[in-house]
């Protein structure tokens, strides 16, 4: 059974529903920030003040001023400088894991799955090993807690309108995925991180579960070598490029491409990926509404005119979206905690899930791997449950 027939299979086939929790009680949310050190996120704090379904009981920051802050913005009384003594005390049914330095989302979601948690919503990078996804994945298994990563475009619900057009062959064969980060001043190593995670998560939502990744990386124009390797921004570990580029061959046939080089001149317009088919290209622009656009025709055939871009929403190519709030409840994370909700009720996987996440990291650290070994394929899983980068 592949990924996307257990998805379907679990979230429509479920015999004995989760029933610790009542329909018709809020799940209690505590929310752990870290101002400072990656604050709150993209709005993982204040979704739940907008989820009929949950109510905010508490909120932990070990800066005082933050806490301060942070009680006054989320309307509660309750605020833990220590976010163990607040998992203790107030024993949550949801934690969301909101800092956006990687190097604390482990501990913290470890810390809240031990405490009784039954749902975690966590800011991306997810984490930042395999080593570290591993722990999480069995520690969400034998507690039967439901983890849920904010790659908010998962959720978009043209996704599986793309599906569907890719299966009714309207896009010919599929030749290749192609995606980019921002390439902005981070682009390379933290560029891959930090936004690149976004798009590989959707690399691996249409392609399938990648069989390997062969990488180089390069600073100032400059194979990577142990000398420029620092530590890095965000808590995201050890980084030492500033141009990469990475190749996966996919389940479903087809290769994949990811490259990020900094101050790449595009103005952020190459973040997200092209779906490249013989009759056309679907060009996905993360985090923007249309999030993709349709450019019909052989691609690399030449034309006498310009090929249009013709915006892709759910009703199909070229048609308006007919229900906006669908589009603002998905850009504020509103979509991703009500699946979260039902995944911890119904006793399902979210759809962006601890799996998924922990396959991310895994694209992430083959890119390492691979350059470590000189740009051979390395197969995923990997066999180093580290960073590469930490061994170069």
């Amino acid at each position: 059974m592949n990924r996307r027939t257990f998805l379907a299979a679990s979230s429509s086939a479920i015999a004995f529903p989760y029933i610790t929790h009542a329909a018709d009680k809020k799940l209690r949310v505590g929310v752990i920030g870290h101002t400072g050190r990656g604050n709150y996120g993209h709005g993982l704090d204040t979704v739940w003040m907008n989820v009929p379904e949950t109510e905010i009981v508490a909120v932990a920051d070990a800066h005082e001023g933050g806490l301060t802050n942070a009680k006054k913005k989320l309307k509660v009384s309750k605020g833990f400088s220590d976010y163990r003594a607040m998992l203790k005390e107030i024993k949550p049914d949801i934690v969301a894991v909101c800092p956006r330095h990687a190097d604390q989302h482990h501990d913290m979601s470890l810390a809240a799955i031990e405490a009784g948690a039954k749902g975690i919503y966590i800011e991306k990078p997810f984490v930042r090993t395999p080593a570290e996804a591993d722990s999480l994945v069995a520690a969400c298994k034998k507690h039967n807690a439901k983890l849920a990563v904010a790659h908010r475009n998962r959720y978009h619900p043209l996704l599986k309108v793309i599906d569907k057009y890719l299966a009714d062959g309207k896009l010919g064969k599929v030749l290749e995925i192609r995606g980019r980060g921002k390439g902005d001043r981070r682009g390379g190593d933290e560029d891959l991180w930090v936004l690149g995670s976004h798009v590989l998560n959707l690399i691996h939502y249409f392609g399938g579960t990648p069989r390997n990744c062969s990488a180089r990386m390069f600073k100032n124009g400059k194979p990577v070598t142990a000398a420029d390797v620092k530590a890095g921004s965000e808590g995201l570990g050890p980084l030492a490029s500033n141009e990469l580029h990475a190749r996966y061959e996919m389940e479903r046939g087809f290769t994949a491409y990811f490259d990020s080089i900094a101050n790449d001149g595009t103005q952020n317009h190459g973040f997200g990926l092209h779906i490249i088919g013989s009759k056309g290209v679907i060009a996905i622009r993360n985090d923007r509404h249309p999030l993709a656009h349709l450019v019909p025709g052989n691609p690399f055939g030449p034309t006498a005119k310009s090929r249009p871009w013709i915006p892709f929403n759910t009703p199909g190519p070229g048609k308006d979206e007919p229900d906006m709030k669908v589009i603002d409840d998905l850009i504020h994370h509103v979509t991703a905690a009500k699946d979260l909700v039902a995944a911890i009720r119904e006793d399902r996987e979210p759809l962006c899930n601890v799996h998924e996440g922990a396959m991310t990291v895994e694209m992430i650290c083959g890119v390492f791997e691979s350059h470590r070994q000189g740009g051979r394929a390395v197969p995923i899983p990997l066999k180093v449950r580290g960073n590469a980068l930490a061994g170069l």
